[in-house]
């Protein structure tokens, strides 16, 4: 594949990172704010909010949701962040965090210094208003092919997955990779029974090792639980789209990283720190795994499906690509582009996989994918423990 005509075009951010989106992000650090958020999200051109069920407890899992909230903030399609508090200790921590992670700017609206929930959402919708005409007033620029942290997801995999949508993905991955970008594949499950063949392809034996480890942690967890995991799969909506071992499904969802070699591995919601093509230790849930990916600074995503997920994410543009033409001629309101031409015979692997490439630059540039067309801004924070301390 030659180099493409078009530029990318995106928002610089004062630390070297680059944005696709420049939105003004309403952040809950208590889930009794999560309403609020989303009422002055939903009141605002420009701004985006999440919800979840975290209350500010302190347990096994603090770690990890206090990185991911503090990555969340600070991912690079963030113009700014506004976060609304209780006005807690432990989410001025959170804070304090969030911006040693990035420069985004992050602004905290107090429901201890509004004195009620009204005056809280009056304050804070007036400075995201501020802030979204602001944000509004910043060009793009051309950016280097650098800048893209490109996120690989698949959901409700077929028998269609690992010819059609997958391997096209990596044909894109491979090209960004070779361009001097960024791509990350994760979700650990997906790739058992697959996890030798990825080890291989790293760049040295230290990266295979780890690939591998991480794989074998994950089951020793779940065993630890009592629970077969590689005869727990494919899971029922994989057989009944036409998956039959885990094998299959694993062979299938590791194409999405195409053939290019692994620079390194990285914990959940961990950045990347050089170019290159990753492994991220992250759960098989959809948008657990998104919820990482924005944290760990991914500004495009494409998510492959053949049962047609209807998952996205508030801040990173989420691409969603049929595997099979059935569903994906169906869910026109779901689905960005169809692969399902493959299997159907009127398109090569190669031509879509070029297709794919041209369509992550166009929402790169600013063309908006189905997902945030249809406002699915899902998150979920990840808890490996749940217990308090």
């Amino acid at each position: 594949m030659s180099n493409p005509i078009s530029p990318l075009l995106g928002y610089p951010r004062p630390d070297g990172r680059w944005g696709f989106r420049n939105h003004i992000l309403v952040l809950p650090l208590h889930q009794a704010l999560s309403n609020a958020a989303r009422d002055i999200a939903d009141a605002t051109p420009g701004a985006v909010a999440i919800s979840h069920d975290w209350s500010g407890e302190i347990d096994n899992d603090f770690e990890r949701i206090t990185k991911t909230f503090a990555g969340f903030a600070g991912n690079p399609n963030i113009f700014t962040t506004v976060a609304l508090t209780i006005g807690t200790d432990v989410e001025a921590g959170i804070i304090e965090r969030a911006k040693k992670f990035s420069p985004i700017p992050l602004v905290e609206v107090k429901l201890a210094d509004a004195g009620s929930m009204f005056k809280l959402v009056t304050t804070a919708l007036e400075k995201v208003t501020e802030l979204t005409e602001q944000a509004a007033a910043q060009s793009r620029t051309p950016a280097p092919w650098s800048s893209v942290v490109l996120g690989l997801e698949c959901g409700g995999s077929d028998a269609y997955s690992g010819i059609t949508a997958n391997p096209a993905l990596g044909i894109a991955s491979d090209q960004f990779v070779e361009f001097g970008a960024t791509s990350i594949l994760a979700e650990t499950m997906e790739i058992l029974g697959a996890e030798h063949l990825l080890a291989a392809r790293a760049l040295d034996p230290k990266v295979g090792a780890q690939i591998i480890e991480v794989v074998a942690r994950y089951e020793r967890s779940i065993n630890y639980e009592g629970i077969d995991i590689r005869g727990a799969q494919p899971s029922r909506g994989n057989i009944e789209g036409g998956l039959s071992t885990l094998e299959e499904k694993s062979l299938g969802a590791a194409k999405k990283a195409g053939n290019a070699p692994f620079t390194g591995v990285l914990e959940f919601a961990d950045r990347p720190t050089t170019p290159g093509l990753y492994f991220m230790d992250t759960p098989g849930h959809d948008i657990e795994q998104l919820t990482g990916f924005a944290a760990a600074d991914v500004n495009i995503t494409v998510f492959t499906t053949g049962r047609g997920t209807p998952t996205g994410s508030a801040v990173i543009p989420t691409i969603k690509v049929a595997t099979n033409s059935e569903m994906g001629l169906v869910l026109t309101d779901l689905i960005d582009l169809n692969a399902g031409t493959i299997s159907d015979g009127t398109q090569t692997l190669e031509e879509v996989g070029q297709i794919l490439f041209d369509e992550i630059v166009k929402v790169a540039n600013g063309q908006l994918t189905k997902a945030e067309h249809g406002k699915h801004h899902e998150f979920n924070l990840s808890r490996l423990y749940g217990s308090t301390l």
